[in-house]
């Protein structure tokens, strides 16, 4: 893998980057939509819930939690996730912060 450089770029760049990559697969954005919707979850109800295996499941879980957007705490043979709300607030002023500032000024193409 090549080298990425970004410390070439500032702390926010890469944190609206880091962000934008959690997003960045369709199985995280379902699993994301899961948790919002059961306000927690265990990781074998995701099982159930979409087409992946378990394996599949949890890598996708560790980037979530790698980023900060999910929280988990294991309980017995079980770890139950939530949305971290601090990580998710700062996640969706970092992107509104982003998509804002562009201003239409007509077409330019």
């Amino acid at each position: 893998m090549g080298i990425t450089k970004t410390q070439n770029f500032n702390a926010q760049q890469n944190r609206v980057a880091s962000f934008a990559k959690a997003f960045a697969h369709p199985a995280r954005v379902a699993i994301l939509e899961y948790i919002i919707r059961q306000n927690s979850c265990i990781c074998n109800d995701l099982v159930e819930e979409l087409p992946l295996s378990q394996s599949t499941i949890s890598q996708h879980l560790k980037e979530l939690k790698f980023i900060g957007l999910i929280k988990g705490e294991i309980d017995g043979p079980r770890i139950c996730y939530c949305i971290d709300e601090v990580r998710w607030e700062e996640a969706k002023g970092l992107l509104e912060k982003f998509f804002g500032s562009f201003a239409s000024k007509g077409s330019c193409c």
